[in-house]
């Protein structure tokens, strides 16, 4: 600021009103600093104005680098907390980097509210401990740890409507690859199982284990492959599974979905790329991001206590992966 203000002869007070955006200096001197600040290339320190702050006004955000579907709730947050006044501090799960070092550093660094995309269920306890700091809102699942808040879709529905869909074109063979205790893969089996069992086809269950990645959703397939009949149609427990598998079939020499239909979780921007096309339950990205941002605000605006947990309805997007099945 001190060099803007050498630059123009002005005051370095004037400067930092005008980049601090208060009230005082006209508009033809507004214009002025801010092009002289764009000349010298200036940048505030958003550290040290953080530091000066009572308040952050920062979000916490925890996300995996795996898997798509996070990085477009990522992405639809940023313009839903910046409508708030709220910016957004992201910390990422790896394989080296605990839940818990991650949750730490946003913590560390005044983030006022947390909103946590994806993360294992294996200690609500510790959630419970975050909460009592600062609200904490999860995406995508229900750990019911003591003070927090929850969106998610519906799971259960979501997949007995793949179900149903697939039965609707005539599949009776209908395989899930469900992904363990990954978040909302219990829910997604259970909606597998039911639908089946409302079709009258529980005897037809199978179950294949898989994961939310490509190379889960390949062995499966390869476990299907190596038996003596395939299942006619396959609902996979997200669409990067539902990816995997569909490139291991075809490289087997099988089509999709003339030999087997597929249908995919999340309506990722994959499952739109014109070479997969594929059928696949929607959560809605944005509502989900405006949800979870107007839980946290209302915790630190409102002060609000007691928990929230909202769970959304989802759709099917059909899309030319699922077929009526081969006489």
């Amino acid at each position: 600021m001190a060099d803007v203000a050498a630059h123009l002869g002005v005051s370095r007070q004037l400067v930092s009103l005008v980049l601090g955006d208060r009230p005082g200096p006209s508009a033809a001197t507004r214009e002025r600093v801010l092009r002289a600040a764009e000349e010298l290339g200036y940048r505030a320190d958003t550290a040290a104005q953080l530091l000066r702050r009572a308040r952050s006004r920062q979000l916490g955000v925890l996300f995996t680098m795996e898997h798509p579907m996070d990085a477009d709730l990522v992405e639809a947050l940023y313009p839903v907390a910046a409508r708030f006044g709220y910016s957004v501090a992201l910390s990422a799960m790896l394989a080296n980097r605990t839940e818990r070092q991650a949750i730490d550093e946003l913590v560390g660094l005044r983030c006022e509210a947390l909103v946590l995309i994806g993360m294992s269920a294996q200690a609500p306890e510790d959630l419970a401990g975050v909460a009592e700091r600062v609200p904490v809102v999860e995406i995508g699942q229900r750990t019911n740890a003591r003070g927090t808040d929850s969106v998610r879709t519906d799971a259960v529905s979501g997949v007995r409507q793949a179900v149903g869909h697939l039965v609707g074109l005539g599949h009776r063979h209908i395989a899930h690859v469900y992904g363990g205790d990954l978040p909302s893969a219990p829910e997604r089996r259970t909606g597998y199982l039911e639908g089946m069992r409302e079709h009258g086809l529980g005897a037809y269950t199978d179950l294949v284990p898989g994961a939310y990645t490509e190379e889960a959703g390949a062995r499966a397939a390869t476990a299907l492959l190596a038996r003596d009949t395939l299942p006619t149609a396959v609902v996979c427990c997200n669409d990067q599974s539902a990816r995997g598998l569909m490139e291991t079939l075809l490289h087997a020499g099988r089509s999709v979905p003339g030999d087997v239909s597929v249908v995919g979780y999340d309506d990722s921007r994959a499952a739109r790329l014109s070479f997969l096309n594929l059928t696949s339950v929607r959560q809605d990205v944005a509502r989900i991001a405006e949800l979870t941002v107007g839980a946290a605000v209302e915790r630190l605006e409102e002060g609000r206590t007691e928990s929230t947990h909202v769970v959304l309805p989802t759709t099917l997007t059909v899309r030319s992966s699922t077929a009526p099945p081969r006489s």
